[in-house]
């Protein structure tokens, strides 16, 4: 199949190099002019993936038309953020309709609070059962170098899902099938926050235990913000729920863990992210969720400590010691 992977950052790359792997026509578009000339001097996206060698069967290029070009499946790999302005570019230039949408980006847009296969669906015009979502515990540095891997594709058409899982599993890379759309999405948006969380308990020094408490409730705010949008609870157990949840929350690679840290060691988020090459998804879904929250009379206490500390310069102990000595509780799921 021809394949368009719109957004060439680390995950870009390597879902592109799978499809390659796979034997697929992938040609992938980027704006980053100096990311497409390391890529023909080198064979290497060093900015986003260094060390991966980049095929020259994959076409990068920043024409956008090019890379669009009778495509049979589109992959959305840009931000959340900016997923509505690049769509924007994209839709002038299709020729049909007919194409199968896959994202793979992690997060709820600020102000419409809108999910991503939600702004692909709202700019596009395309019918649910063609917009899949890609989503699970990936990092792009160990899928990159064929680490076992295993991730959900989630549609509301099962078809279509089957599809996906086709065009991308290989013997390193499974794809599980679900129709859980929303609760895919939700569960790999929010784990972001619970990371932000996680990170920030390490670099305060506050030990395992206090992880593994944030890890855990964590997992329970996700599921009542899902559950609020119809999404089902056994998807929270599962690989773009719980999975997701671990991965981000104690890996080295994890963007929203990293930035979580060093808030947690005192450093201020303006300081975090203007020395970061690649985005944490998890800052600005903070600010969604929050609000969405709030409007909806959600009970979610651990991201609201996250977005005080975040937005109005809470200090990591004081917004633990708050979680700490909030009213009892009797433990439950719901």
């Amino acid at each position: 199949m021809r394949i368009a992977v719109i957004g060439f950052g680390s995950w870009g790359t390597t879902l592109a190099l799978v499809l390659n792997e796979n034997r697929h026509e992938v040609r992938a578009w980027t704006n980053e002019l100096s990311t497409i000339n390391n890529i023909r001097e080198k064979s290497e996206n060093s900015r986003y993936l260094p060390g991966v060698t980049v095929p020259d069967t994959i076409l990068v290029s920043d024409d956008l038309k090019f890379v669009l070009d009778e495509a049979e499946i589109i992959l959305n790999a840009v931000p959340s953020q900016v997923t509505r302005e690049v769509l924007g570019q994209v839709v002038p230039l299709l020729t049909n309709q007919n194409q199968i949408w896959v994202t793979v980006s992690k997060g709820i847009e600020n102000n419409t609070f809108k999910r991503v296969s939600e702004i692909i669906a709202e700019v596009t015009g395309v019918n649910s059962d063609r917009i899949v979502v890609l989503s699970g515990p990936s990092h792009a540095e160990e899928v990159s170098r064929h680490v076992p891997t295993a991730i959900v594709a989630a549609c509301t058409s099962v078809e279509t899902a089957k599809q996906i899982q086709k065009v991308f599993s290989t013997s390193y890379f499974r794809i599980y099938a679900n129709t859980d759309v929303s609760g895919v999405e939700i569960g790999g948006a929010l784990k972001n926050i619970i990371a932000l969380a996680a990170g920030i308990c390490d670099g305060a020094g506050f030990g395992d235990n206090t992880k593994a408490a944030l890890m855990t409730r964590g997992l329970v705010e996700i599921n009542r913000f899902g559950a609020a949008f119809n999404a089902r609870s056994d998807t929270f157990a599962g690989l773009s729920g719980m999975g997701d949840l671990i991965v981000t929350c104690m890996s080295k690679h994890s963007r929203n863990r990293h930035v979580g840290e060093e808030i947690g060691k005192g450093r201020s988020l303006k300081e975090v992210l203007e020395e970061m090459v690649m985005v944490a998804e998890g800052v600005k879904t903070t600010l969604s969720v929050f609000q969405v929250s709030k409007r909806l009379n959600i009970e979610m206490p651990i991201t609201e400590q996250i977005y005080y500390t975040l937005f109005e310069n809470k200090s990591a102990h004081d917004a633990m010691i708050n979680l700490m000595t909030r009213e009892s509780k009797i433990e439950d799921w719901s």
